[in-house]
């Protein structure tokens, strides 16, 4: 069994104990350090670094350390400590930077359209606004009711209000939600390992047969392309920030790899 290397023990006890210490006095630190939309009031600068050392839970934070146990040391042996961090940080500032870009440009439309919804309430806008903008399933048929009911009666002010009201509900609940996670430095962590060592032998749990590194890296890329584009209402997952990791690791490589032969 490979050893632990120092900076990745690092990393994972830096995780373990900001998510204990997190649990234990019920500090809000999700909404303090993780990534928010950079016209969102609560935004800070600081958050590009401080989203990726908060989790969502144990099961979240088990995932990603998982795979910096796994795939870390090798990758740290290989490059000495200072630059595996350096790696990994970049990564995971790279990839919430990516994120930040995309999701600028896919809540900015919905923070216009709830701007101009509000001053302008309407049947006809709040049925296209609840349409455009994925409604998660389970209020999908709540909506389409009271739609119905705004239809039948536009000019009722208490259904005036109440439609406000939802469309300020779910511009909150799209544009409020801070992204937490180590994911876009793990999935560099992963493209790195499969580029470095493309003919290394994984074993998998399901179905337990050998796969080499490279074809892993592949699956795991074209499956986050494939969930990105088919996301449905309730997909919290960003799926842009796992493409953003690898992304910015395959450049930081080519890069490396152009500059010298050899990685220190």
């Amino acid at each position: 069994m490979m050893r632990v290397t120092p900076m990745v023990k690092y990393i994972l006890i830096i995780n373990v104990v900001i998510l204990i210490v997190q649990s234990l006095l019920s500090l809000p630190f999700s909404d303090w350090f993780g990534l928010r939309v950079v016209f969102a009031e609560e935004f800070k600068p600081f958050q590009f670094l401080t989203y990726m050392w908060v989790h969502g839970g144990m099961w979240h934070l088990f995932g990603n350390m998982f795979a910096v146990f796994i795939f870390g040391p090798l990758l740290e042996q290989f490059w000495g400590s200072k630059k595996f961090l350096t790696f990994y940080l970049i990564c995971g500032i790279g990839a919430g930077v990516l994120f930040g870009v995309a999701d600028f440009f896919e809540k900015y439309d919905l923070k216009q359209d709830t701007e101009a919804y509000l001053e302008n309430p309407n049947p006809e806008d709040f049925k296209l606004f609840i349409f455009d903008h994925r409604v998660p399933q389970r209020a999908i048929q709540e909506l389409a009711d009271f739609s119905d009911r705004y239809y039948e009666n536009p000019d009722n002010s208490q259904l005036v209000a109440q439609s406000k009201s939802y469309v300020a509900q779910i511009y909150d609940l799209f544009s409020n939600i801070p992204m937490v996670g180590a994911s876009g430095a793990v999935f560099g962590i992963l493209m790195a390992f499969g580029m470095l060592f493309p003919n290394t032998q994984l074993m998998l749990l399901f179905p337990p047969i050998p796969v080499k590194a490279k074809y892993v890296v592949l699956f795991y890329g074209l499956y986050e392309v494939y969930a990105e584009f088919s996301r449905t209402p309730g997909d919290n997952i960003a799926h842009l920030a796992h493409l953003g990791g690898m992304l910015i690791a395959f450049i930081m490589i080519k890069y490396w790899q152009k500059k010298s032969n050899r990685f220190y």
